[in-house]
């Protein structure tokens, strides 16, 4: 993440701009766009691209980088094209209620800045399933806005009760669907299950009350709602691949 100063530019390779916050615009070519948070900006290698902050608004961005090959196979040998071709994208569109795409980008920028041992095949990996799951959101932008609406409401009231616990009863009376009905539209719409979303969104928490230093494993399971302390140390170790213990140190004191 960091916050950009003016810049005009052209790169040799492609570009994916994913607003997290702030504001200000952004020229691709000869369109100008509002930067708005949720908004993933693409910029394909060789057009030109300008950014204007608006400075009562400080604009944060994550961004990724990354170049392309086109690989065949003529007459029983692999070929290898460098390929510079614009993607099937288009340069601005909303990732907001792109769950599956917003996590995988988090997950590839983290994967990258922590240059853990094999960093670099996961962050091919990862940026294959991140350009998929933006495919999948640009097809799937005429889904009903009324099942989108109500998804949105059900996250707000997870937000609302991170603490707590909640079942699919108390959802579905919420938005008013059947339960069967909103365990499909949810999945659909996010990728997960209410209740891996749900503790995704509580692991997501943890971190951060684990980085601010002032509470203790079993604390913070508790903050979050889980009488176990070692069924929220699996959960979180399956979700990060660390244990809460070892995201503290490794984050906190750099071990």
């Amino acid at each position: 993440m960091r916050q950009p100063r003016k810049f005009s530019r052209t790169l040799t390779h492609h570009e994916l701009i994913l607003v997290t916050g702030g504001g200000g615009s952004i020229t691709i070519g000869p369109k100008t766009y509002p930067v708005v948070e949720g908004m993933l900006y693409y910029i394909a290698s060789g057009v030109h691209h300008s950014f204007e902050p608006d400075f009562a608004q400080t604009a944060s961005f994550l961004t990724v980088h990354f170049s392309s090959a086109r690989v065949k196979l003529v007459e029983g040998n692999w070929l290898i094209q460098d390929e510079q071709h614009p993607l099937a994208l288009p340069p601005a569109q909303s990732l907001k209620d792109a769950y599956p795409a917003l996590d995988l980008f988090q997950k590839l920028v983290d994967f990258w800045h922590a240059k853990l041992p094999g960093y670099e095949f996961m962050a091919k990996t990862l940026l294959q399933q991140m350009l998929m799951a933006i495919f999948v959101h640009v097809k799937k932008q005429h889904q009903s806005d009324a099942a989108s609406l109500k998804v949105e409401k059900i996250i707000q009231h997870m937000h609302q009760h991170i603490g707590d616990k909640v079942t699919l009863t108390e959802l579905s009376e919420l938005v008013q669907l059947a339960p069967t009905y909103l365990s499909r539209t949810f999945k659909e719409t996010t990728g997960y299950t209410v209740i891996e979303f749900f503790n995704k969104m509580k692991i997501d928490r943890a971190k951060e009350l684990l980085i601010e230093g002032d509470k203790k494993v079993k604390e913070v399971s508790q903050a979050l709602g889980y009488t176990d302390e070692f069924y929220f140390s699996r959960i979180f170790k399956r979700i990060e691949g660390i244990s809460p213990s070892e995201y503290y140190s490794k984050n906190v004191h750099g071990i």
